[in-house]
């Protein structure tokens, strides 16, 4: 698929078919993308938890999703993102290197989903990144270590509605030429 036609056809999908599952060998794949993405000196931080059988995504969405988000990503399959944290943006004995510290922990897994997300298209699968969830909750079911910080869960599935392309600023809104 051409690029541009990828970055206009991706939506954030909150109706996903429940009559077709994601693989895990399709997570693996748009992992695999993931991993392609630049960060912070080579860091490569970033960490991935997914849930893809039925049965375990809707344990970990009924503990860990509020109603609304568990009701978005219904049918789908779960990535959690997280990093490692005091690395990106870090010297080696830990000191930052400037003051946005584990910020660019952050953008480096925001890179690293950008490219998930975007597989993901390539290949017919579709996604919603929620960030409102129970961060305690998730730790706890997936044994995240505490040296990690959550970032989203994906949900990644099978669209079962077409969303409309919602409006974008244009060029002028965002841009200052020097």
């Amino acid at each position: 698929m051409e690029f541009i036609k990828l970055l206009e056809e991706r939506r954030s999908i909150r109706a996903f078919d429940p009559e077709k599952h994601v693989t895990a060998e399709q997570i693996q794949e748009i992992v695999q993308a993931a991993i392609q993405a630049p960060s912070w000196k080579n860091s490569q931080t970033t960490r991935y938890y997914a849930l893809v059988t039925p049965e375990k995504v809707e344990e970990f969405s009924a503990k860990c999703l509020p109603e609304f988000n568990q009701k978005s990503s219904k049918g789908a399959a779960l990535v959690v993102t997280a990093f490692v944290k005091d690395r990106s943006g870090f010297t080696q004995d830990g000191t930052p290197d400037n003051e946005v510290g584990n910020g660019w922990g952050y953008y480096d897994l925001g890179l690293h989903d950008e490219n998930l997300i975007l597989r993901a298209r390539e290949l017919g699968l579709d996604t919603l990144i929620m960030g409102i969830r129970d961060e305690k909750a998730i730790r706890e079911a997936l044994s995240i270590p505490e040296n990690e910080l959550l970032g989203a869960v994906i949900a990644v599935g099978y669209r079962a509605i077409n969303p409309d392309k919602p409006k974008r600023k244009t060029v002028d809104d965002i841009l200052k030429l020097f």
